[in-house]
């Protein structure tokens, strides 16, 4: 934040100071101190959110206002960890399903539970849930 200051980037400062409104909300509602995830928790729900005001800004033609939007995603995906590839979350998916004995869709939520942490921030959610549908589907 303070190297924001000093270069004076008004739109990162901006974000910054958005995300840590957001980290100390989440720290006096629910009176605990954050950990690692539930800081990674608050980076995807703010880049969720800014995805979707994109979708309704370009719907409605304000390419300025779906402009900032991507400018804040690009400052909050910086303190995201490294993305990991597909042949990466495969892996993961495959030894989750290994571990948990999953036999079917059923046990879905199972393989889930145990991805979830480990691939929290480093890979597209929704992404790893369809590979995991196919894998205990096929």
């Amino acid at each position: 934040m303070k190297a924001a200051l000093r270069a004076k980037e008004s739109a990162r400062l901006a974000t910054l100071r958005l995300l840590l409104a957001a980290m100390k909300q989440k720290e006096v509602d629910e009176r605990v101190e954050l950990e690692d995830a539930d800081v990674l928790a608050i980076l995807e729900k703010m880049i969720k959110q800014r995805r979707e005001s994109i979708a309704q800004f370009e719907k409605a033609a304000r390419e300025d206002l779906a402009a900032k939007e991507r400018a804040e995603i690009e400052v909050l995906e910086g303190y995201l960890p490294q993305k990991l590839g597909e042949a990466e979350v495969a892996e993961a998916v495959a030894q989750a399903v290994a571990e948990s004995g999953a036999a079917g869709i059923k046990d879905m939520g199972k393989v889930m539970a145990l991805l979830k942490p480990r691939l929290a921030g480093r890979a597209d959610m929704g992404k790893v849930s369809g590979l995991v549908k196919s894998r205990l589907s096929g």
